[in-house]
């Protein structure tokens, strides 16, 4: 008998579904081996050897593994491709005691591609291992170093990191550029134009003044602006010039990691972490090739399949094979990019947030096989006194890999018009404008901003998400917009002031660059350690005295009620709070004004008595519940209206910027806002 073994119980079932009984495949359920919790478990004396055990969790794993490895014939290490996968490779075969296993990769769980692998075994990759003890060692010594740093200096429960605490400073950052933005006023001015014998109106932009071209804030007021409406008073329209032109537009490239949990947010709204667990979802049943990969590359055996699918199914004048060159620092150009694993639309069975994702994935995929699609163009040039005015339209000719992966585009068609043709003007609409300040970071475009400047790898952007939310560094609004948090912004300061380094973004790429030529094998991991360590470790022993914690709270001028000492304003992991001086003496707190549940006005529908307050959990999450809990245990997590459902009593909660659902989750009913009757 030979033994498989994965990490991944989900996997491991797929697999077997292609073997025969001549296979055992087992998991590993995830790491076998770590670093103690509760101890550094790194020997920075002695050239940072890791001390590494078995969590209590995977005992009873590594028992079985022990138990069934001594009696297979043959022992083959099928774990992920990437460096995590290689390190639980590493570890089962020290933990096992293998002196020379097999070690078997694969970008997709298919028949064929299992079958290929077991044909193509190789032995484990000690540069990919060595990549990953670096980072996981780095990380160890940043977040158990100067995480107590924080707890010290602002409160316990806080976590620094060095790929979190930069992204929460590029939020920081943001938020800084947001408060200092100042509006700029600008005007436009757009013609309302129409042929001598066609009442049909289309509109022109003003680009051009006395010979110049109007940039966007090119007309600074309304003064401005009204001189130039004086000058066109009774001035002749005139069509100048006519260009008429077949355009492109190309597909985008299959996805990599990043460009999933970006298009996923944007277009089905999940979160990074949402999207990253229902893609390994797909993985494990064989639906997609493997989700963590920066490599824009597809295998001649997709590109195959794709071009027979488009050509059965739509026309051979859908085809368009090509292939993209990846730019992404480090990526490996041996993996491929995600992708579903079959052209034709799987036969396995799929959630509705499963099915979702699966058809983005393959429409992005066929889609960057498929050809472009075509529009009809026009730019027509208008004169009228100094002015030009410029129309553009276009409209579809042929779809091409539109009709696989729809995108938004808007259609404008404007008349069949000639030079020197005259024009009759409806209307001359002046508007007024301001500039806007940067956006605020979603976690599409944090994701994307973090891949831009090298900070962490594809497999690290999600937890970095959720871990600065957890943390309460920042949080989100109704439009899943980041804001920094008053806690994430004096953790910010902090850091910036006395560690910059950990929080500089350029640092932090650099880092990540060593982590890659090391992999390559072209640096060595402990004297790269050694080279951040050593001036951290001194930095942060004098930091422990320089940085009073004084600093960081806020007299009252009020005394505690019940010992007298002064009361301060304290940093908690939570928020601001109220508390005693005189602590740990005196324990006494008292929660902010800001902190305390807000009365919304609503009785409570279960008890009648009390009344619906919105709360905030452990890491913040607001929810909305009963005053008299623990007597009524009532609560709802979207925000209630105050009004009740006409076909239940229940009541009616928000469920977006436009509607309105029933809270009771057996009544179907949903509305938009400011609707009266229900659907």
């Amino acid at each position: 008998m030979k033994l498989i073994v994965v990490e991944s119980p989900a996997k491991g079932r797929t697999i077997e579904s292609f073997l025969g009984k001549d296979y055992k495949v087992l998991s590993s359920y995830g790491h076998i081996r770590d670093l103690p919790k509760g101890k550094l478990g790194i020997d920075v004396e002695k050239n940072f050897e890791p001390t590494y055990v078995i969590p209590t969790k995977a005992r009873k794993h590594v028992t079985l593994l022990k138990k069934e490895s001594k009696k297979a014939n043959e022992v083959i290490l099928a774990t992920d491709e990437d460096r995590e996968g290689e390190s639980i490779s590493f570890h089962l075969k020290e933990v096992l005691g293998l002196k020379n296993p097999k070690r078997i990769v694969f970008h997709e769980i298919t028949k064929s591609a299992i079958e290929e692998a077991l044909q193509n075994p190789r032995t484990i990759n000690e540069q990919l291992v060595e990549a990953q003890q670096a980072r996981r060692i780095l990380d160890r010594l940043v977040g158990y170093k100067l995480s107590p740093f924080l707890w010290k200096k602002v409160a316990r429960g806080l976590s620094a990191g060095r790929v979190q605490s930069v992204a929460v400073r590029l939020v920081a950052d943001r938020e800084r550029e947001i408060e200092a933005f100042k509006p700029e006023e600008y005007w436009s001015l757009e013609a309302l134009l129409h042929k001598l014998n066609d009442a049909l109106e289309f509109s022109a932009s003003l680009v051009k003044k006395d010979g110049k071209a109007v940039p966007k804030l090119g007309i600074k007021s309304k003064e401005e602006s009204e001189a130039i409406l004086q000058d066109l008073k009774g001035a002749n329209w005139q069509v100048r010039e006519v260009e008429r032109k077949e355009t492109r537009r190309n597909p985008l490239p299959p996805f990599t990691t990043s460009t999933l949990q970006q298009t996923a947010a944007q277009r089905l709204h999940f979160s990074a972490k949402q999207t990253m667990q229902l893609a390994q979802q797909l993985y494990e049943m064989g639906a997609i090739t493997y989700h963590r990969t920066d490599s824009l590359n597809l295998s001649a055996l997709a590109k195959t399949s794709a071009e027979k699918y488009l050509k059965e199914n739509y026309g051979k004048e859908y085809v368009f094979p090509r292939s993209f060159k990846t730019r992404s620092k480090g990526a490996q150009e041996a993996h491929e990019a995600i992708r579903s694993t079959s052209a034709e639309r799987t036969h396995i069975k799929l959630t509705g947030p499963q099915a979702k994702l699966y058809d983005l994935i393959r429409g992005r995929f066929l889609a960057s096989q498929a050809a472009p699609a075509l529009f009809d163009s026009a730019s027509i040039d208008i004169a009228a006194a100094s002015c030009i005015f410029r129309a553009t339209g276009q409209t579809l000719k042929f779809d091409g890999f539109l009709k696989v992966y729809p995108m938004k585009f808007e259609e404008t068609e404007l008349p069949p018009l000639q030079k020197q043709e005259g024009l009759i003007l409806s209307k001359l609409l002046p508007s007024q404008h301001f500039t806007q300040p940067p956006a605020r970071y979603t976690e599409a475009t944090l994701v994307k901003m973090l891949e831009e400047q090298g900070i962490g790898r594809p497999s690290t952007y999600a937890p970095t998400l959720s871990t600065i939310q957890e943390r309460g560094y920042v949080d989100k609004d109704a439009q899943r917009r980041f804001h920094l948090t008053e806690l994430g912004a004096v953790v910010t300061d902090l850091l910036v002031e006395h560690f910059p380094d950990i929080v500089d973004a350029k640092f932090t790429a650099e880092m990540e660059e060593n982590l890659d030529k090391i992999a390559e094998g072209t640096k060595e991991w402990q004297p790269m350690l050694k080279a951040f360590y050593e001036p951290f470790a001194e930095t942060l022993e004098k930091k422990y005295e320089d940085v009073s914690k004084e600093t960081l709270v806020v007299e009252t001028g009020e005394k505690c009620p019940e010992c007298g000492s002064p009361l301060v304003v304290r940093f908690g992991r939570f928020g601001k709070f109220t508390a005693c001086t005189n602590f740990p003496k005196c324990r006494y707190t008292e929660s902010l004004e800001e902190n305390k549940p807000q009365q919304l006005g609503i009785s409570c529908p279960r008890c009648g008595n009390g009344e619906i307050v919105a709360k905030r959990t452990k890491r913040g999450k607001i929810f909305y519940a009963c005053n008299r809990y623990p007597e009524c245990d009532f609560a709802l997590w979207n925000k209630p209206t105050g009004e009740k459902c006409e076909k239940c009593e229940a009541l009616l909660v928000e469920a977006g910027k436009t509607k309105i659902k029933c809270s009771n989750k057996e009544c179907p009913s949903l509305q938009k806002k400011g609707s009266s009757s229900t659907a």
